[in-house]
């Protein structure tokens, strides 16, 4: 399906990379890997297209200011992608948003080299209306994964949800509001996590429940936004929230 090599045959451009698997690097023996674990807010929808101004992109900035080579981030965020759904993720049934988390975890973190710490921001697909996952479901599915990080020397920081008030229909985004404040209170307070990194603080309005107005309009594109993405600004805003000297402790 793949012989035919004249540029008819490729109509349409594509900023994703459909045929690159992993990458692999050689690093000193002392650096260590800290894993963006979750959707496409760490995935950077909404970002600037090619600007590597995702919040992962900025924090592996920070890092590298603060330690140079002995911290290494890795963005494995997938768009679309659920905590606790689909049960079950074949050729015979695929899913846009990939496996669930559970199901990838071996993959996209425990195999690693060197992991030291997860930074786990994920939840908001589970609650929207095709998925419709109750809260609970996500917290004990988050109890599971944390536990088997925990087993393999792993520090998980728990990340808020940021707001998706004024994405989709109303009474859908009420909904799905009150799920995100049930886990992020779970994230917070539950205990299961080493660390919680606050992003619903630092991008939500206090007065109306929404993502900040500078955080909203799309990066790429300058359209009015999703109020589900946040922009450049907004990931950096994140990616400020995060406490560096945590995640360079020896």
């Amino acid at each position: 399906m793949f012989a035919d090599e004249r540029e008819q045959a490729f109509p349409a451009s594509t900023t994703s990379w459909y045929f690159l698997d992993a990458v692999d690097m050689r690093m000193p023996s002392t650096t260590r890997a800290i894993v963006a674990f979750g959707d496409s807010i760490t995935d950077g929808t909404a970002s600037t297209l090619n600007g590597d101004d995702r919040w992962p992109d900025v924090l592996s900035r920070h890092l590298h200011a603060r330690a140079g080579d002995a911290r290494s981030i890795v963005n494995e965020g997938i768009g679309g992608n659920r905590v606790a759904s689909p049960t079950e993720y074949t050729p015979a049934k695929p899913f846009a948003g990939g496996p669930s988390a559970a199901q990838r975890l071996e993959r996209d973190v425990l195999s690693l080299s060197a992991v030291q710490a997860v930074i786990w921001l994920e939840g908001i697909n589970d609650f929207g209306t095709a998925a419709n996952t109750s809260v609970e479901r996500v917290q004990q599915t988050m109890r599971e994964q944390v536990a088997r990080l925990h087993a393999k020397g792993i520090a998980v920081f728990g990340a808020t949800l940021t707001s998706a008030v004024g994405n989709g229909a109303p009474a859908d985004s009420a909904a799905r509001e009150a799920k995100r404040q049930a886990l992020n209170t779970f994230i917070r307070t539950s205990g299961v996590f080493d660390g919680v990194v606050d992003f619903d603080k630092v991008t939500t309005d206090p007065a109306t429940g929404a993502m900040k107005d500078a955080f909203i309009p799309n990066s790429t594109d300058g359209g009015p936004g999703d109020h589900l993405h946040p922009n450049r600004l907004g990931y950096a805003a994140m990616a400020e929230a995060v406490d560096l000297a945590v995640l360079t402790k020896p």
